[in-house]
């Protein structure tokens, strides 16, 4: 019998990962890893490996490794998706905390799937920024919700060029040398606005994007677009909550609220 790698598959939102349970270090190079398994055609086809790892600071550790094999310090799909599988398959409390690359994360399962999360306390970067990209002048905000999101207000979602003005704000001069994910927001009333979402290390456009439609929310909230709570539409279908909590102008907590689910279980053979 060959070696193998058991693995569940996970969604949330349309952003699908491969889950792994690595605390005994059984992935040893976790970016030629993630290229491997998330790959098309050869592969099993995700937006990402998520690595459910030990922890000496919380419950455990989780990692995110996107499909290029850069490791990302946060996303909201995925801290849902490994909370239901720590309740659902390692048993974990209902209620955990765990580490991630942006910081300390808390998360609740709740009935049918429901998961909610508590992010970082975002990081405002520019609130009103100007570029030009691909014969747009383009009104920005720039801001870290665990990682770099630029936000941009539209009319007309459906008929924006999200791939290639996406692609072109990523790899703009102004973000590197990290470059950043870049979210198309429609509003659509004081309380719920739609999200398409170009994202780093996926280098494409996704279903939905946890970080990116809490980005969008707060934005919402800050420019007085919307209100707390906001239902965020995404191009997945669902619709998720981001609780956006403030004193004032300062955002103190968020929170992102929605399902996750399991797909299927294997054994990836090595």
């Amino acid at each position: 019998m060959k070696n193998f790698i058991p693995f569940y598959k996970m969604v949330a939102s349309g952003n699908d990962f491969v889950v792994v349970d690595n605390r005994r270090q059984i992935i040893k190079d976790a970016t030629v890893f993630a290229r491997t398994i998330c790959r098309a055609h050869q592969g099993i086809i995700a937006d990402g490996l998520l690595l459910f790892e030990s922890s000496k600071k919380a419950n455990f550790k989780m990692r995110i490794i996107n499909p290029d094999g850069s490791e990302a310090a946060a996303c909201g799909n995925g801290f849902r998706c490994i909370a239901l599988y720590a309740h659902e398959v390692l048993k974990y409390s209902s209620r955990m905390r765990f580490e991630s690359g942006s910081g300390i994360i808390e998360a609740e399962v709740g009935s049918n799937g429901n998961v909610k999360a508590q992010l970082i306390k975002p990081r405002i970067f520019e609130m009103d920024g100007v570029l030009e990209v691909r014969g747009h002048r383009l009104h920005y905000a720039f801001l870290d919700t665990g990682v770099p999101h630029v936000v941009i207000f539209v009319e007309g979602l459906a008929k924006v060029e999200v791939f290639e003005i996406g692609k072109a704000i990523r790899q703009h001069g102004h973000f590197q040398p990290f470059g950043t994910n870049v979210n198309f927001v429609e509003v659509r009333s004081k309380k719920e606005i739609a999200v398409r979402t170009y994202e780093r290390g996926v280098e494409n456009e996704t279903l939905a994007c946890g970080t990116g439609s809490t980005a969008s929310a707060v934005m919402s909230v800050l420019k007085g677009y919307a209100d707390s709570p906001v239902s965020v539409s995404t191009r997945g279908g669902e619709k998720l909550r981001v609780d956006v909590r403030r004193k004032g102008n300062e955002v103190i907590k968020v929170y992102l609220e929605g399902k996750a689910q399991f797909v299927y279980e294997g054994k990836y053979f090595l």
